[in-house]
């Protein structure tokens, strides 16, 4: 930072994550019959001033009377306010406290709860300056010091006036009384700052858009908790993907596009040319040729289970993470599975259709309790696991087959073989993963050792099963029923038509793939994959990557972090720290993983020095990506 740099800061959302005065009313008025309708009226009196559309002095006169507010209440207004520092204010502490004396807080609020949040960073006290409250005999906030300049219209611009500082002043707040500094002249730039509250006709005055502190670092060339300017990141999330996902994404600063349904091959090489961020579900494919076109890739997520659809190898390649939701949508899927076990053992598909035809077919044959019935699982994963232990609650005895030695829950029975539980079970659910030798899993010699009158059920992957088979054995009445989610070809959107040689049969439940589509897992989804993209980018942890060496990383302090992404081979590490130390560079900490294809090398080192290096750093025979956390 320039010495003759100035940098004036606004305090209610920008500083903090929220408006004092409207935190304020609601410890104030938390008692009152009223308090919700007032809460609103204040924070509408407080958006119409923040926007310019009404005078900033009926404003304030109109929300403290309201506030109805007393003395005490201003140390429990201190204690939320702590809790609501806007999250890039608080990652870049260091910055604030080294810098302290070129910061100036001016704020249209109060010096009694700014002065104790701000100096916590080490900004001079002398160097705030906000309003004052006046108060009675009984200690009852009623008004305000209308002598001081900053509670008059226009007292920002006024203010700095008599400050009269001298060098190259630039504003950064959300409201348009910090624009109104710019537009009097008195500062070189106006940044509008986004990070809590977005207000068009301030950011329609702003010389730049600013989502967070670390983007205005950024552009002074500064030291900032992150690497990378957040607004510069884009991110394309295909199918439908939960709304939350794009909310938590947008939060953090980046760019977010959306598109409702799947992406062919030719399309997706073209929109992801200047993605950073990728987020598919199922039936995108990314394949090495889309790959191919993906020049500014960092990290891709699947909102599902499966990374089937992606080139796992390619993108670990290219140094790009790909990260999932194992966990996310089990239960949902668990349930639909006991769901539809019930629906096949009751006979009920044909007799909810025949009820449709007008036909009172009330009846006992073919339809059968689940308890006492055997159960069999292939495939005993995360899903597996779950649905024997609600299988077994509800009565049933269960088996289970997988190729990996897996640890049994409650009272299950582990099967030798897949002949062995085929033939013991008479409700099969199927649970294996999509790899290409899964490709019919369960074909024409599965069904032949099933027991006569089974019912079988998949949710897993479309190709693990023999569709044509499965048609055979249902019509022929050596299957009683099944219940099929997911399948080899499927529609890319909701306006294509499905097509299956399954369509049309007895006692047969067909989903469209939505054994995991509840709005809880979607949710749910939404907010675990996003976390891992914003994990990666500000510290370079891979925690739950599918195809990257699993780093869980420490929170950088006081230290730059070099990310050095490389093929997989012998002496890389030792090149790196020859590097390092032929340029003198202090290493605070190093962190080392490796998978078949590729090595993942962490080094926090000193701030100080030679910029060379980098450039050494990333021409290392076998580099895939560098990059540098500040």
């Amino acid at each position: 930072m320039k010495n003759n740099q100035v940098y004036i800061i606004d305090f209610d959302s920008t500083f903090t994550q929220v408006e004092a005065l409207d935190e304020l009313a609601k410890i104030s008025l938390k008692e009152h019959p009223r308090q919700e309708e007032i809460s609103q009226e204040i924070e509408e009196i407080t958006y119409l001033a923040m926007r310019g559309e009404i005078d900033f002095k009926e404003s304030l006169e109109r929300r403290l009377q309201l506030v109805e507010a007393h003395e005490k209440d201003i140390e429990e207004l201190i204690q939320v306010l702590k809790n609501k520092i806007s999250v890039s204010f608080a990652r870049n502490a260091p910055f604030l406290q080294e810098h302290a004396s070129q910061i100036y807080i001016i704020s249209n609020g109060f010096k009694e709860f700014i002065v104790p949040i701000v100096t916590a960073f080490s900004i001079l006290e002398s160097h705030v300056y906000a309003n004052t409250f006046v108060t009675n005999d009984q200690k009852d906030i009623v008004g305000f010091d209308e002598s001081n300049i900053l509670a008059q219209n226009n007292g920002k611009p006024k203010l700095l006036k008599t400050l009269d500082l001298e060098g190259d002043i630039f504003m950064i707040g959300d409201g348009y009384n910090d624009y109104e500094v710019k537009a009097a002249g008195l500062a070189n730039k106006f940044y509008a700052f986004t990070e809590n509250v977005t207000r068009e006709n301030v950011i329609a005055q702003a010389d730049h858009i600013t989502p967070s502190l670390d983007e205005f670092l950024y552009l002074h060339h500064m030291n900032t908790s992150l690497s990378y300017p957040k607004n510069r990141i884009k991110v394309l999330l295909l199918e439908n993907i939960h709304p939350s996902a794009q909310a938590i994404l947008e939060k953090e600063g980046y760019q977010v596009s959306i598109h409702p349904g799947a992406m062919d091959e030719e399309e997706l090489k073209e929109k992801i040319k200047d993605v950073s961020i990728l987020g598919i579900r199922s039936k995108t494919q990314l394949t090495q040729e889309v790959l191919a076109n993906a020049k500014r890739l960092i990290a891709v997520g699947a909102f599902c289970i499966g990374t089937n659809q992606i080139d796992l190898e390619a993108c670990a390649k290219k140094g790009v993470p790909v990260f999932n939701a194992p966990y996310s949508n089990t239960r949902s899927v668990v349930e639909l599975a006991i769901g539809e076990m019930i629906l096949l053992l009751r006979n009920l598909p044909d007799k909810m259709q025949q009820m449709h035809e007008g036909k009172w077919n009330k009846s006992a044959a073919k339809s059968y309790e689940i308890r006492g019935k055997k159960l069999g699982i292939i495939g005993y994963g995360n899903i597996g696991a779950q649905l024997s232990v609600l299988a077994e609650s509800l009565g049933f005895d269960v088996y289970y087959y997988d190729l990996i030695e897996k640890l049994p829950l409650g009272n299950v029975t582990k099967c030798n073989s897949l002949e062995e539980l085929l033939q013991t079970c008479e409700v099969i659910s199927l649970h294996v993963d999509g790899r290409p030798e899964n490709k019919n899993f369960i074909d024409e010699e599965q069904f032949q050792q099933m027991q006569k009158g089974s019912v079988f059920i998949n949710l897993s992957r479309g190709h693990v099963v023999n569709l044509d088979a499965l048609k055979k054995h249902l019509t022929n009445g050596n299957l009683s029923g099944a219940a099929i989610d997911v399948y080899p070809v499927e529609p890319k959107t909701n306006d294509e038509a499905f097509e299956s040689v399954l369509k049309g049969l007895p006692n047969l439940i067909l989903t469209p793939h939505i054994g995991g589509s509840t709005l809880e897992a979607q949710e749910n989804i939404a907010q675990f994959v996003p976390q891992r993209f914003i994990k990666y980018i500000n510290t370079g942890s891979t925690t739950n990557s599918v195809n990257f060496p699993n780093l869980q990383l420490p929170v950088l302090k006081n230290a730059h972090r070099l990310i050095h992404i490389h093929y997989n081979t012998p002496g890389i590490l030792a090149k790196i720290n020859e590097l390092l130390a032929k340029h003198h560079i202090n290493i605070d900490g190093q962190y080392l993983k490796t998978n078949e294809q590729i090595g993942y090398v962490i080094t926090d080192v000193n701030k100080a020095y030679e910029k060379t290096v980098i450039e050494e750093l990333k021409g290392l025979e076998g580099t895939i990506r560098f990059r540098v956390l500040y």
